[in-house]
């Protein structure tokens, strides 16, 4: 049988190979790689609804509820771009009235107003950021920021350095987990829009 088979592959050959030298590969090139095809993601907030939309070419793929902003410190409507986030912010109370007497708190402090990671959309006053008042979540309670529960606010930060051109593995956010006491800033090198809708 081995025989037989040796017989077909060589007679194979002889008929293939001259087929092969005679034919005109001048024109021929390897083909082209397919066009890379970048998907775009937006995100929105409808702060009636006061819920977070993340769109990836026109689909949602999440929404995150939200809290807003207080009639006295409202969330800034209108369309901005994303193009900074901090994980394990540390929060240096604003000078202005209603942070007067407040103490800055170090990252991973469980105190730290910022939660786990902040993203900001109207530099310097305005970010999307983690809380550690979730019971404030789907409610006017912030003063001017969006507020949402920390594991919400990481899981958006990853979508967001994704769709921005700064993907990280698992690894890397495994250690910023982990690493709690310092804080680590990640800057989009395509940023990402980000719609505020009354």
């Amino acid at each position: 049988m081995r025989r037989k088979n040796g017989w077909i592959l060589t007679l194979i050959l002889l008929l293939t190979v001259p087929l092969l030298a005679a034919a005109d590969w001048s024109g021929v090139r390897p083909a082209d790689p397919a066009p890379a095809t970048a998907a775009t993601a937006q995100l929105s907030v409808d702060l009636g609804e006061r819920e977070l939309t993340v769109t990836v070419d026109g689909d949602v793929v999440r929404t995150y509820p939200v809290a807003i902003g207080t009639a006295d410190h409202e969330t800034p409507t209108g369309t901005f771009s994303i193009r900074r986030i901090i994980f394990n912010p540390s929060w240096t109370p604003p000078n202005v009235p209603w942070a007067r007497g407040k103490k800055p708190t170090p990252p991973g402090d469980p105190n730290n107003p910022m939660g786990k990671a902040k993203i900001f959309f109207a530099e310097p006053d305005y970010y999307i950021h983690g809380t550690n008042d979730e019971r404030s979540i789907g409610r006017a309670a912030s003063h001017g920021c969006l507020r949402m529960r920390n594991e919400d606010v990481v899981a958006l930060a990853r979508l967001v350095m994704e769709y921005g051109g700064e993907a990280r593995p698992a690894s890397w956010f495994e250690r910023i987990r982990n690493v709690v006491t310092r804080s680590e800033e990640v800057r989009l090198s395509n940023p990402v829009t980000f719609r505020v809708q009354a």
